[in-house]
C-alpha cells in the first residue's frame, strides 16, 4: 500500500494540486484527500446526514438529505434512506453553480422483499439476483423502492450493496426506507445521539418511517422476491445482469469458451489456448479458463463487513488446510475505507488474507474500474503466445468487455469469499459445488463446503470486531490529509494558472467560439458514419478508463511530448487533458465497429477512400474535410458509468448525432449537455 500511495502522488501531483487549489479558491467546497476511501462508502459511513437541519430567519428547519454525484454508484446512499443518484459532470457543474436538477416525475417500481437469506448466501448473491430481475423488467428512468417485512432481516450494509448497483439495474435510484436498522447503523458509525433522534422524529412525522405490517403504497408496478430463494451466484462473463448460479458457473464458462475458441481456430496459425510460464523459478501452464485476476474490490462489496469478514474466515480455513492461491493469479484487496482495515486487523484476519496474496493495495476503485495494474510479464507473454482465453473474478459491480484488463477476456462478478475461492482454484473450468479446490496438507481433497464459514461465525466476528469507536477515530480528521497531500505546492491566485507544459491538466476548448447568445440550430447534412456499433455499448467502450495502449493515438501524442511509456498512466488519470481523452474515445480494445468487420479496437473505415485507420485519425480527417459525423448503435447505448468523457470525447471528434435503439439515462443526458443529438 505504501508503495502504491507514493506512486499515486508522484504520478498525479498535478491533478491533486488542481483540486487543492479549488479547495482554497472556492467557498463551501471540501476535498476528502486520496487514500481515504471510496467516496460512496465515505458517504454512508460519515458524510450523509439522512436529515439536514438549518436555521433560517430564526426558525430551525429539518429537511431530507439529497445527493447528486458524478459517479453512477452514488445510489449507494439510497441504502441509508437518502434520495440520490448519479449525474454527468456537466449536470453536477450546473448544480454547483446554483442551477436546479430537473426531471420528469418518474414511475416508481415497488420491490417487495420477504423472508430471510439462506445460510451460505451473501448480499452479493442477493444483489446479482435483484439486478437480473430488474434488468429483465426494464426500469430505465424509473425509481425503484424496496419495501416488505423482509427488510427487517436485511442489515443496512446489505441494503447499501443493493442500492449501489442501481445503475446495473438501469434505474435512476434504488431507495430504502428509514427504520430502526437505519438508526442502528447511524449509531454504529458514530453519528451523535441528538442527530439520530432528529432523524427518527422527522421520519416518523413525515411518513417516511418503516415498520413491519405497514399497508403497501401505490406503485406503478410491483416485483417480489423471497429472500429464501437466493442462491450462491456469479455474474458474467461480460454483463452484470447475466447472473449464473454457482452450480452452473463451469457450464457457463465452457459455453462462452467454445464460441471464443471456435473463432480463435479460424486464425492462421491457430493458437492452442495454452502456454508455459516460469515465475520465481516455478514453471506452470496457463490455459483457457485460468483466473489471472482475483480482486476483492469496489464500493459494492467492500462496505459490507459480512462479506469481508467472510472472505477473511474462508482464507483462514483454507490456510489451515494447507491451500494457497495459484501462482498465475494476481490477488488484491482494496477496502472501501480505512475502517475496513481496522476491523480486519482487530478480527485477526489480515494475516490470513495476506497469506493467500490478498494484500491491501489501496483505498479506491482499483480493479473494478480497470486499474488492476499489469500482470507479471511472464504471464502476459504466455497469454499472448497461446492466445489464452483468460478470466478474472472480482467483487465489483461491472464486468464489461475490456474493462478489467486488456488481456482478460471473461470477467465474473462474485462475493469476496468466492473471489478467494477462485484464487485457490485458479480456474473457471471447475465446479466449486462438486469438485475440490485443491489437495490439503494432509493429502486429502478440500472442497469449498469444507472451508466456507457459517453465518454464526461471521456474525460473531462482526460483533467482536466492528464498533463505533473505529468510525469515530477513522473520520476524526477526514479532510486533513497526510504529508503527501499537505506538501503539494499550490498555484497562486483566484484564477487557475494553466501550465502549458502539463500533460495532465489542460485548459479545455469547450468555450472557444461560444457567445452569450446561442447560435441558430442547423441541419446535419452530408454526414458520414464514424462507427456502426451493436447492443450494450457501454461508456467503457466509448471512453475507457484503464491503461493507455502503447500503439494507440493517445500513446503517440504522449510520446510526442517526451512522455515515456512507463509514465503513460491511465485514461482515468488523464481526464484533465482533452487531447488525450479525445484520442481515447472509442479506443477500447474490445470495441467492435461493424464498418471494419473482423477487427477489434478503435478502428474504422474512412469514406470514400476506403482506408482503414483509427477512429481518431478518421475523425480528424473528416474534420479537415468539413464532414459532420454520426454514430449508429443498437439497444442500451451508453450503459454503465456516468462517465461524461464518453460524451465530451464524442463531441470533440466531430460527432453531431448518435442514432440508437435505446439509451441509458445518464449518457443520454450527457450527450445533450455537450450538444450531441441522441436519436
Amino acid at each position: 500500500f505504501a508503495l502504491n500511495a507514493e506512486l499515486e502522488f508522484s504520478r498525479n501531483r498535478e491533478r491533486y494540486a488542481f483540486l487543492r487549489w479549488g479547495q482554497r479558491a472556492f467557498n463551501n467546497f471540501k476535498v476528502v484527500p486520496p487514500d481515504t476511501g471510496i467516496v460512496h462508502q465515505v458517504n454512508i459511513e460519515h458524510l450523509a446526514r439522512v436529515v439536514f437541519d438549518a436555521e433560517r430567519d430564526g426558525v430551525r428547519w429539518a429537511y431530507p438529505d439529497t445527493l447528486v454525484g458524478t459517479d453512477s454508484h452514488t445510489t449507494m446512499v439510497n441504502g441509508l434512506g437518502v434520495l440520490g443518484w448519479g449525474v454527468g459532470g456537466i449536470e453536477a457543474e450546473a448544480a454547483m453553480l446554483g442551477q436546479p436538477v430537473t426531471m420528469l416525475i418518474p414511475h416508481v417500481i415497488g420491490f417487495k422483499l420477504t423472508g430471510t437469506l439462506p445460510a451460505g448466501t451473501t448480499a452479493t448473491d442477493l444483489v446479482l439476483t435483484v439486478t437480473e430481475m430488474l434488468r429483465k423488467k426494464g426500469v430505465v428512468d424509473k425509481f425503484v423502492e424496496f419495501f416488505g417485512d423482509g427488510l427487517a432481516n436485511l442489515p443496512l450494509a446489505d441494503r447499501a450493496t443493493i442500492a449501489n448497483m442501481s445503475p446495473e439495474f438501469g434505474s435512476t435510484c434504488a431507495i430504502f426506507p428509514i427504520d430502526n436498522e437505519t438508526l442502528r447503523y447511524l449509531e454504529l458509525t458514530a453519528r451523535s445521539a441528538e442527530h439520530i433522534a432528529m432523524v427518527k422524529a422527522y421520519a416518523q412525522h413525515q411518513g417516511m418511517w418503516r415498520e413491519n405490517g405497514q399497508p403497501q403504497a401505490d406503485y406503478t408496478d410491483v416485483l417480489e422476491l423471497d429472500l429464501g430463494a437466493v442462491e450462491p451466484s456469479l455474474a458474467g462473463p461480460k454483463r452484470p445482469q447475466d447472473r449464473v448460479p454457482l452450480r452452473s458457473a463451469k457450464q457457463t464458462y465452457q459455453a462462452a469458451q467454445k464460441k471464443m475458441a471456435d473463432e480463435r481456430a479460424t486464425k492462421n496459425p491457430p493458437a492452442t489456448g495454452a502456454a508455459m510460464a516460469t515465475v520465481a523459478g516455478k514453471s506452470f501452464e496457463v490455459t483457457d479458463g485460468a483466473v489471472l485476476i482475483a480482486a476483492i474490490t469496489s464500493c459494492t462489496n467492500t462496505s459490507n463487513p459480512a462479506v469481508l469478514i467472510g472472505a477473511g474466515l474462508l482464507a483462514r480455513n483454507a490456510r489451515r488446510r494447507g491451500l494457497t492461491s495459484k501462482p498465475w493469479v494476481k490477488t488484491s484487496l482494496a477496502p472501501g475505507s480505512r475502517v475496513v482495515t481496522d476491523y480486519l486487523n482487530k478480527a485477526g484476519l489480515t494475516g490470513d488474507l495476506e497469506a493467500l496474496g490478498f494484500y491491501t493495495v489501496g483505498y479506491g476503485c482499483t480493479t473494478c474500474i480497470g486499474n488492476s495494474g499489469p500482470l507479471k510479464p511472464e504471464i502476459s507473454e504466455a497469454v499472448r503466445a497461446g492466445d489464452v482465453i483468460a478470466c478474472s473474478v472480482l467483487s465489483g459491480n461491472r464486468n464489461f468487455e475490456g474493462r478489467v484488463h486488456p488481456e482478460v477476456k471473461m470477467n465474473f462478478l462474485a462475493s469476496p469469499p468466492l473471489v478467494v475461492a477462485y484464487a485457490l482454484a485458479g480456474t473457471l473450468d471447475l465446479d466449486l459445488t462438486t469438485e475440490p479446490l485443491g489437495i490439503g496438507a494432509d493429502g486429502k481433497a478440500v472442497y469449498l463446503k469444507d472451508i466456507w464459514p457459517t453465518s454464526g461465525e461471521i456474525h460473531d466476528f462482526i460483533a467482536k470486531s466492528v464498533d463505533s469507536a473505529m468510525f469515530r477515530k477513522g473520520y476524526a480528521s477526514v479532510f486533513a490529509g497526510d504529508e503527501n497531500w499537505n506538501s503539494i505546492r499550490l498555484p497562486a491566485g483566484k484564477i487557475y494558472a494553466w501550465d502549458e507544459k502539463s500533460t495532465y491538466v489542460k485548459n479545455p476548448p469547450y468555450f472557444v467560439g461560444m457567445t452569450m447568445k446561442p447560435g441558430a440550430v442547423t441541419d446535419i447534412r452530408n454526414a458520414r458514419v464514424l462507427a456502426l456499433l451493436g447492443d450494450s455499448v457501454t461508456t467503457d467502450h466509448i471512453s475507457p478508463a484503464g491503461d493507455i495502449s502503447k500503439t494507440s493515438p493517445a500513446a503517440k501524442y504522449l510520446v510526442s511530448l517526451g512522455v515515456q511509456p512507463v509514465d503513460f498512466n491511465s485514461y482515468g488519470a488523464r481526464r484533465g487533458n482533452h487531447e488525450i481523452m479525445m484520442r481515447g474515445t472509442f479506443a477500447n480494445i474490445r470495441l467492435r465497429n461493424l464498418l471494419a468487420p473482423g477487427t477489434e479496437g478503435g478502428v474504422t473505415i474512412h469514406v470514400p477512400s476506403g482506408e482503414p485507420m483509427s477512429i481518431y485519425d478518421a475523425a480528424m480527417r473528416y474534420k479537415q474535410e468539413s464532414t459532420p459525423l454520426v454514430v449508429l448503435a443498437g439497444k442500451e447505448y451508453g450503459t454503465g458509468s456516468s462517465r461524461d468523457w464518453a460524451a465530451k470525447g464524442t463531441m470533440l471528434l466531430g460527432v453531431k448525432a448518435v442514432i440508437a435503439e435505446s439509451f441509458e439515462r445518464i449518457h443520454r443526458s450527457n450527450l445533450i449537455g455537450m450538444g450531441v443529438l441522441p436519436l
